[in-house]
């Protein structure tokens, strides 16, 4: 008998020209903001290189969960996919958008221990986004080089269901950057507070030997928030082959495998899932 050959479905793609645009301005900042569904919100904070096709097939199953996709536009070009097209010129793309928000004001890429100034940005359009769309609170998946924003905003008792999704600030320049997130030590506190009083609690994802997401962080943020702190911790092997780097790094969009029973779609229901308990459920 053959042997049984492993489907590898990537992940679904979305439309950019699906979702309503407009601009959200607060503390001397604006970005444009995409939005669809209805129901609760949930921000979807891109992984770089910018909104891709497959960050909006994420945001599209968000919606399609009966809550309100809010997607902020905060680097690249909304709706490029990263890898279509010639490889060297999506290669200069990407290092010029990465570099871009490392250098930018908003963003704090090197400083561990630091809270991005576009935190309070976020924390502003979460606080909007719940007045207008309702529902007992908001969700935030953060995803990448904006992971670590989902554990900052939620100092903000208005978010229910922080995931940070593969969190690769700060870099890892040192043993020091490796243990510890871009969150500033005030901030942790509180979260670390919510997750003690209020039943807080906080999901991250990550892939093993991602030189991008060290074991040290999810090992620093099991201490600070004990068992709060959901970690998902996938083998390589369980990635797409599929995917656009040489090791595994996006769980819920480049490196999923769309299967059920699949380690990587396990992870992306248990995002589903607090979700849905968090924002949903009676």
């Amino acid at each position: 008998m053959a042997q049984h050959q492993r489907k590898c479905t990537k992940a679904p793609v979305g439309d950019l020209s699906t979702f309503d645009a407009e601009s959200f301005t607060h503390g001397g900042f604006t970005h444009r903001v995409f939005r669809k569904g209805s129901g609760p919100a949930v921000l979807v904070i891109t992984e770089m290189p910018g909104i891709s096709p497959m960050v909006l097939g994420f945001a599209d199953r968000v919606a399609a969960l009966g809550c309100t996709a809010i997607l902020p536009d905060l680097f690249g070009r909304a709706g490029r996919d990263p890898v279509a097209g010639n490889k060297l010129v999506n290669t200069v793309r990407g290092m010029g958008t990465m570099l871009a928000a490392c250098i930018s004001r908003e963003f704090t890429a090197f400083a561990a221990g630091k809270s991005s100034r576009v935190v309070d940005w976020l924390r502003a359009l979460a606080r909007r986004e719940h007045e207008r769309c309702g529902g007992p609170g908001v969700g935030v998946i953060g995803m990448c080089f904006t992971g670590g924003f989902a554990l900052a905003m939620a100092v903000d008792d208005v978010v229910l269901a922080p995931v940070l999704s593969q969190p690769s600030l700060p870099i890892s320049l040192s043993a020091k950057h490796k243990s510890s997130i871009d969150t500033s030590p005030a901030d942790l506190c509180v979260v670390a507070d919510r997750c003690a009083n209020d039943r807080l609690q906080v999901l991250g994802l990550r892939f093993q030997h991602d030189p991008f997401v060290p074991g040290e962080r999810f090992a620093f943020l099991r201490q600070t928030l004990g068992d709060a702190f959901v970690s998902i911790e996938l083998d390589q092997s369980d990635g797409n082959p599929a995917g656009p780097l040489k090791h595994h790094h996006s769980v819920l969009t480049g490196d999923l495998i769309d299967e059920p029973g699949e380690p990587t779609r396990d992870a992306l229901d248990a995002v589903m899932d607090l979700i849905r308990s968090k924002l949903l459920t009676p």
